[in-house]
């Protein structure tokens, strides 16, 4: 398959997001029948609002089977946390009101303080703790009596909602996580295999680009498969080891593909046959129908291309003017095909059965993950003094239907605060609840007062709730699609004596919208968030641990630098993969990171060969010593310090005494670091991007 088909390929295939597959369709027929059963079954059990199980279904329905049990699961937690929350800040404060809103605005900001440390599912449980406070404590106000009832009914109603949408999603037609992952890792294979076959033919910069930035999502998409798959299926967690460090050797064999590409190799004898291979292999591998079926000829095949491309050539061998360059790019080359085979070996370990538990040389390394502190704060920060400003509203002029309005406010400042862009995904979720009200209206308010009966009940709201359901299933719609179907039912307020009554229906709508339309004031106006800046701090860790690799006493394992680096890599790219070409050259420097690292390992194992001279040893401790010192405090526009001319010195002196084996292996890695840092200057200096 040629390039241009590739590409027509790859435009195609983006352009068909947009057509629901049968998986869509499955989907949507899944979620609508769930809150069907879950509405019946509050029916049947006389619960106060039904509308919340059916909503509860909407709101964890995923297309996965695993993530609607993980999202199930910490929505009731987090449910349960907040009842618990309610009733002790209700009985404690219930008598004086303005002390009760205050505790609630400060429930609110701690949790959504612990939602921004943390990731999904767990994030969305400890949001959901916080405003479930305020939903179950503020109609409670005056009341609080009622406040233990209105919990445990809130509770009944979701668990309903919870287990229909988790049986559902397990029993009819399911889509197991532990089977999406395998399928999306084969997939990432194939998306690596196409974009290094055009890296290595020169391919179209902007095709590659768009193929960079999918293949970076898939491998964030992967690690939080993980969790749901073991969440889903116990038994899948001896197979789920694998996943990490598949995930760390994707981005090795990424970063490696875009070095060959950026610096192309000059034809010589000694680098054309190893690219000419690794071109042959990865084109084949993109276009074979099936050919990830069986690895074992793909693997056996790289794993000769590694050996090869690491030996040595013969100086009679027309090497060009640089032999290092050569060496260099030889030894790139064998680390794409030496990363590339084990992602193939970790494709295999999840799809072959596990006969023994991994012994203690083989546990992954504990993940060390970032924690932006500042930007939790501001979003708690955020998230409290909104709550409280509308609530001083509500009181002060005593208009009922502003209760409405604060608990929206609480639930989109403290759900949205930790999205990169929440003023876009809070306007997202105000276009899908408006496009609701006139569905909701005309179903609850005209149709079913004239029709009444689950029968007609089913015949005016399952051709509305299936279109839904599939928009849901498509990520380009998915936050407006999830606004409409929740706010839908919210508005229409399914009980089985439905009246015809406008004025409370316009009045609580009302207070929707405007509680939406105040979050996303919130958010423009309070501490509003700069995604620039939480990258920045991202950005700032990444080089914090090249520092560390060049200058800790412990030489670290390379599995547990790949599981940080691949962390990083995928909490940067949300905040910055629609900023354009800035936003390309962040991700790019994230990526290219992994290799130093990388090399920064090479050295310091080198540093502990008795066969490398002292002063090479000494050298390289110096070296590393004044990369560490760039990393940490040369900021961009300064010009570059003589680390990297050091580096380049350091590898051509090698060079110049005709050293072989260990020694060109250094200047190698050397020269892999100085050019990774001149392609991105910006990335590797100290200041805000």
């Amino acid at each position: 398959m040629t390039w241009p088909r590739l590409k027509t390929y790859f435009e195609t295939s983006l352009a068909g997001l947009t057509q629901p597959t049968r998986s869509d369709w499955i989907f949507a027929l899944r979620t609508v029948s769930a809150g069907m059963i879950a509405l019946l079954a509050a029916y049947a059990l006389k619960l106060d609002h039904p509308q919340w199980a059916m909503m509860t279904v909407f709101i964890v329905a995923q297309p996965v089977a695993g993530m609607v049990l993980a999202k199930g699961f910490y929505r009731l937690l987090g449910t349960l946390a907040g009842g618990v929350a309610a009733i002790g800040i209700t009985t404690a404060f219930g008598t004086g009101p303005w002390i009760l809103v205050t505790a609630l605005a400060v429930w609110i900001g701690i949790c959504t303080f612990v939602s921004s440390l943390l990731r999904n599912p767990e994030a969305y449980g400890a949001a959901l703790a916080g405003y479930t406070a305020m939903i179950i404590g503020l109609p409670a106000f005056g009341q609080p009596h009622l406040v233990v009832d209105l919990a445990v009914a809130r509770c009944a109603e979701i668990v309903l909602g919870i287990v229909c949408a988790g049986m559902t999603s397990r029993l009819i037609l399911p889509k197991l996580a532990s089977d999406a992952i395998v399928s999306r890792l084969k997939r990432c294979i194939l998306d690596l295999a196409t974009y290094a076959g055009g890296a290595f033919s020169g391919g179209d910069r902007a095709t590659l680009i768009g193929l960079h930035r999918k293949l970076v999502a898939d491998t964030q998409t992967l690690g939080e498969m993980r969790a749901y798959a073991r969440l889903e299926a116990p038994s899948f967690a001896p197979r789920a080891h694998p996943v990490r460090r598949t995930i760390g050797q994707l981005l090795s064999a990424l970063s490696a593909a875009r070095a060959l590409y950026s610096h192309a190799a000059p034809k010589n004898a000694a680098l054309i046959p190893v690219r000419s291979e690794l071109q042959a292999l990865v084109s084949e591998l993109a276009a074979k129908p099936g050919a990830l079926d069986d690895t074992s000829s793909w693997v056996a095949r790289l794993d000769a291309i590694s050996i090869k491309a690491r030996q040595m050539p013969d100086a009679s061998t027309d090497q060009g003017e640089d032999r290092v360059g050569t060496i260099t790019r030889l030894t790139v080359a064998a680390d794409f095909a030496e990363a590339l085979k084990q992602v193939l070996r970790g494709l295999d370990a999840l799809r072959a059965p596990v006969t023994r538990r991994p012994g203690p040389g083989s546990q992954q390394p504990a993940l060390v993950v970032h924690r932006d502190y500042p930007g939790a704060a501001r979003n708690a920060i955020r998230a409290a003094v909104a709550t409280l400003l509308v609530a001083a509203f509500w009181l002060t002029t005593k208009w009922s239907e502003a209760a409405g309005t604060v608990i929206l406010v609480a639930v989109v400042s403290s759900l949205f605060a930790a999205r990169p862009d929440p003023v876009q995904v809070s306007w997202g979720f105000f276009k899908g609840t408006l496009l609701a009200l006139p569905f909701a209206f005309l179903v609850g308010q005209v149709a079913l007062p004239a029709l009444p009966g689950f029968g007609w009940f089913m015949l005016f709201v399952v051709p509305i709730m299936v279109p839904a359901a599939l928009a849901m299933a498509n990520p380009r719609y998915v936050g407006v699609a999830t606004a409409f179907a929740i706010n839908f039912l919210a508005f229409l307020s399914p009980h089985q004596g439905m009246t015809y009554d406008p004025g409370p229906f316009f009045a609580g709508s009302a207070s929707i919208l405007v509680g939406i339309l105040l979050a996303i004031g919130v958010f423009i106006v309070v501490l509003p968030a700069d995604p620039w800046l939480a990258a920045d701090r991202i950005v700032r860790a990444m080089r914090e641990d090249l520092a560390r690799l060049c200058l800790h006493e412990r030489v670290p394992r390379r599995s547990a630098f790949e599981s940080l680096a691949y962390d990083r890599v995928n909490q940067l790219m949300p905040l910055v993969q629609n900023s354009g070409r800035k936003g390309e050259a962040v991700l790019g420097g994230g990526v290219a990171s992994v290799t130093v690292g990388l090399e920064i390992l090479r050295l310091r194992i080198a540093r502990q060969n008795h066969a490398i001279p002292s002063e090479t040893t000494l050298s390289i401790a110096n070296f590393l010593r004044g990369l560490a010192r760039e990393l940490l405090f040369r900021t961009p526009g300064d010009p570059q310090t003589a680390t990297i001319a050091v580096a380049r010195q350091y590898a051509a002196g090698i060079a110049q005494r005709n050293a072989t084996g260990d020694m060109l292996r250094i200047a190698a890695s050397l020269r892999i670091i100085a050019a990774a840092m001149e392609d991105f200057p910006d990335f590797f200096a100290r200041e805000k991007i």
